[in-house]
Order: structure tokens, then sequence, then C-alpha cells
């Protein structure tokens, strides 16, 4: 069994940044895909973040805030996903509402970050 799929299957009930369950059926429990599929999505989250921050236009928020989405959503961080959706929908020049979705977004990567660091370690 893999790194991940034995923490899956130590509490598969717990609540984790991420749904190990989720990410091992994706990956039909590879465990190199895995590893690549997560530190994937430590490099992208960044870049997505940046580009939320960056956005000059509704679009370019909307874009990054959706990709941010499907990236979350693939690995199984389901609370990440679901605050890039809140974000996804916020009216590009409601300018407190995109500063309170990019502190959200931040803290919530940080945890997400801090699981793979510690999964992968």
């Amino acid at each position: 069994m893999n790194t991940v799929s034995a923490v899956a299957a130590q509490d598969p009930g717990a609540s984790r940044p991420l749904d190990l369950v989720h990410l091992s059926k994706y990956t039909l429990g590879n465990r190199s895909l895995e590893s690549e599929l997560l530190g994937l999505f430590r490099a992208q989250a960044g870049v997505y973040i940046d580009r939320l921050e960056s956005a000059a236009t509704a679009k370019e928020w909307k874009d990054a805030a959706h990709s941010l989405k499907g990236s979350s959503r693939g690995l199984g961080a389901w609370c990440l996903g679901d605050i890039s959706e809140e974000a996804e929908a916020i009216e590009y020049d409601n300018l407190g509402a995109r500063a309170t979705a990019i502190h959200r977004i931040r803290a919530a990567v940080l945890t997400v970050n801090v699981f793979i660091d510690e999964l992968m370690a």
C-alpha cells in the first residue's frame, strides 16, 4: 500500500485538508502519480493566488478562482475548492470581498500545503 493510501486507511473518516481516499481513487493508487500531483498542486496554488492578486479584469479574477477550484477539487481539497468557488462568484468591483477571499484562500492553501509536506515526509 502506498503512503497516501496507508494514511487514508488508518482513519478514512478524519477531517483533513485533502480527501486521501479521493486522491487514491483518482490516481488508482499510483504513489508516483499521487506525489507528482501533490507537487504540481503546491507549485500551481501559488501561481493562482498571484493571478488573483494581480487580476486586472473580472474575467482574470474568475479564471484564476475557477482554475484553483478545479485543481483543488481534483485532489480532494474540498474546503479550498469551496472557498475558490465563493471567490469565483465575487463581483470584481467588490475590493473588500476580493481581499477577504484572497486571505481565506491563502490560509486554506497553507493548510493544504502543510498537510502535503507532512504526508510526504
